[in-house]
């Protein structure tokens, strides 16, 4: 990858974020206050965990094991970060796994995007938005996502795609009304809640697509391009240590190392469920198994 096609990579990513916290700057007090900015962490993190925890740990990999009613509370709070419902998101997933970076993978930036910078431009565009046209939601659910389409719940949930969106806006929405008995707050918690919150969670998903499949850090020996990048984990709840989770994509935790797990959001969620008694199975990577992975002088 050429530095210009990083730097233009680098700042696609980091620009929408830097806007968005001068326009909190600029309109404090205006179109922004302390209870539209908790509304919009809130449902960060509960739509975040909902498809980095549900979607794609629990029901895409099936990292660990719980029951059907948190199963189906994790898919509902999943279909809340509007990133399509639940059985296309799996089936779409499962088939980047079975051909990372290789023809037939929904959003590989490095496949039929030409050489240079120009096709660099091209993959990166194509991985982080473009796949959301030409390819979202059209893996085959019966063959990529069969156990979901099987569970009469999931597939409710699934259904109820729609409903679900339009309740993500209808809760901050309400509550920004309840606390400041105005319109206004109302629609200013539905505008950091809602649309704010859905723009900065979209832009961190479509950013594992992208920029953890081009530049980054890589430590095993796996056939891809699947990099860690280091300051992505944290937003993404630890999706970003995405070239270990190519390396073990059933591990419950992605990041591997101490360091790493220190900045793996969703291992600890898992890990409180497990002490709780709500979540079983948990799969984890031996020490053992990691080092057969290495890469050779690694």
């Amino acid at each position: 990858m050429s530095n210009t096609a990083r730097v233009v990579n680098l700042l696609a990513v980091l620009l929408p974020p830097i806007a968005i916290a001068a326009a909190i700057v600029l309109f404090w007090n205006d179109v922004v206050g302390f209870h539209d900015l908790a509304l919009l962490l809130v449902m960060y993190v509960i739509t975040g965990f909902g498809v980095t925890v549900g979607f794609h740990r629990m029901l895409t990999h099936r990292s660990f094991r719980t029951s059907k009613p948190v199963e189906y509370l994790f898919a509902a709070a999943g279909s809340m970060a509007v990133q399509g419902p639940v059985i296309n998101w799996v089936a779409d997933h499962r088939k980047h796994h079975a051909h990372t970076d290789e023809e037939g993978d929904p959003h590989s930036p490095h496949v039929g995007r030409g050489k240079g910078v120009l096709g660099a431009f091209r993959g990166l565009l194509h991985a982080h938005v473009g796949w959301l046209v030409s390819d979202h939601g059209r893996a085959e659910r019966e063959r990529y996502a069969r156990d979901l389409v099987e569970d009469r719940g999931m597939l409710l949930i699934n259904r109820s795609f729609l409903g679900l969106v339009l309740l993500g806006l209808a809760l901050p929405f309400a509550i920004g009304y309840l606390v400041t008995g105005e319109l206004s707050g109302g629609l200013t918690a539905l505008l950091w809640g809602g649309l704010v919150r859905i723009f900065l969670l979209h832009h961190v998903t479509w950013s594992i697509n992208s920029i953890c499949h081009f530049f980054g850090r890589r430590r095993f020996a796996v056939d891809d391009h699947s990099t860690n990048v280091w300051w992505l984990a944290l937003p993404s709840f630890g999706e970003a240590w995405h070239h270990n989770h190519h390396t073990f994509p059933r591990s419950a935790h992605h990041g591997l190392s101490k360091v790493e797990s220190g900045l793996d959001p969703s291992a600890w969620l898992i890990a409180a469920m497990e002490r709780v008694g709500l979540a079983r199975d948990v799969v984890r990577i031996t020490p053992e198994r990691q080092r057969e992975k290495l890469a050779s002088g690694t």
